[in-house]
């Protein structure tokens, strides 16, 4: 009997899909609906945000479908687009996990995040308080424009820019001040779940998932 067709969708839009499409079935997959997909490729930022929410979230497909994010120049790169494909095909692979950030205020669940959460002040030149408490137990506190938390996938973004490190999958979450109101920088890496508070009473903030602001946030929560 022939073994039937490694199956692949890949999702996004832009010039890059339809040559992300061509390196996909080069390297001997069969194109098909995300529904019927052994794998996903997602092109772009926005493709990659919607995919690993969507997956992770799902209650009708295995979490362990492999997902193959393609940012930038990597949706370019047919040659290495077929050569992690035919890795799939062939089970030799290297899988990796990255986490899914569920953002919950004291109202509940307000988004979830693939990069990067951030606390940034209403208005500009203005400067916070922030609270820092990991889920082991360890507190900080300072002032700054704003504080990002930040994924291994979201790292090298704008928490970078803030100065902060760019972790490798399964390393944790990058805590960064963003402009901090003192001469020394610290940022931190937490193994898991993080609890942000706008702690001065004087100065709202507003939460941004994933580059999109939600709400504003005032002091106390």
């Amino acid at each position: 009997m022939t073994e039937s067709p490694f199956r692949v969708a890949v999702v996004g839009d832009g010039e890059a899909v339809s040559r992300v499409r061509q390196a996909v079935e080069e390297a001997g997959s069969r194109l098909v609906d995300r529904g019927a997909a052994d794998a996903l490729v997602a092109v772009s930022d926005g493709a990659i945000r919607d995919t690993l929410i969507a997956e992770s979230t799902s209650s009708t497909r295995s979490s362990h479908r492999p997902i193959i994010p393609l940012r930038n120049e990597a949706a370019t790169d047919g040659s290495r687009i077929v050569s992690t494909v035919r890795d799939l095909i062939d089970g030799t692979e290297r899988r990796v996990q990255y986490p899914v950030l569920s953002v919950e205020t004291d109202e509940g669940i307000t988004g979830r995040a693939v990069f990067d959460v951030a606390f940034v002040t209403d208005e500009p030149a203005r400067i916070s308080e922030y609270a820092v408490e990991t889920d082991a137990g360890r507190g900080e506190s300072f002032r700054a424009d704003g504080v990002a938390v930040a994924t291994p996938l979201g790292s090298d973004g704008y928490a970078n820019a803030a100065g902060g490190p760019v972790i490798g999958p399964g390393a944790g979450l990058a805590v960064v001040p963003i402009a901090p109101f003192t001469t020394r920088r610290d940022t931190w890496v937490v193994a898991d779940g993080v609890t942000l508070s706008v702690e001065r009473e004087s100065e709202a903030v507003s939460l941004i998932v994933d580059g999109a602001r939600r709400e504003v946030v005032v002091p106390g929560r």
